[in-house]
């Protein structure tokens, strides 16, 4: 179903529960992956999921089709999950070095992440950008998006998308390269 169709469906007071189950399900995953590259845990990238569709469902009516749905939902996701990551940061009063460890220890088990050497120092690379960087990095390499949509996302401008990228890529080639 198009997203023009969802909304539709979820202006409507009968059919708004049936369209929130199928936006569930047309989104979900890709939320969960979002998420999931910025967490790395299986959990709390669960969590995370669940809160996003807590706030698309209770600021539903807020949408005001400015944006593309899909570019909405991603926009709540990657708040919770720069909030999140915030708020790990400041509850165990640790600095960025040793919450790069931790997340790296989900990488180093090799349960969580698959992937053979190359994709494990580049996960670990990542790491080491700041959460903003790694987010644009992810969606862009990744995710494949346009840089339009990112802006849409993140709010931020074109311009600075591909800034952060190239500093983000240029980070990267020397982290594996120094390795």
């Amino acid at each position: 179903m198009e997203d023009s169709e969802l909304i539709e469906k979820l202006k409507g007071e009968d059919t708004r529960n049936y369209a929130f189950n199928l936006l569930v399900r047309k989104y979900q995953e890709r939320i969960y992956w979002h998420i999931r590259k910025m967490v790395l845990n299986h959990d709390d990238a669960d969590d995370l999921v669940q809160e996003v569709f807590i706030k698309v469902w209770k600021y539903l009516d807020n949408f005001r089709g400015d944006s593309q749905l899909y570019t909405w939902i991603y926009r709540i996701a990657t708040n919770e999950c720069l909030s999140f990551l915030a708020k790990k940061k400041r509850r165990f009063l640790l600095p960025i070095v040793d919450v790069e460890k931790e997340l790296a220890t989900y990488i180093d088990s090799g349960s969580n992440v698959s992937g053979d050497e190359i994709q494990m120092k580049l996960q670990k690379a990542l790491l080491k950008l700041p959460d903003k960087q790694r987010m644009v990095f992810n969606m862009k390499y990744f995710d494949e998006m346009k840089y339009e949509d990112i802006a849409e996302i993140t709010e931020t401008s074109v311009g600075a998308l591909k800034a952060s990228y190239h500093h983000a890529v240029k980070k990267i080639e020397d982290i594996l390269n120094n390795d």
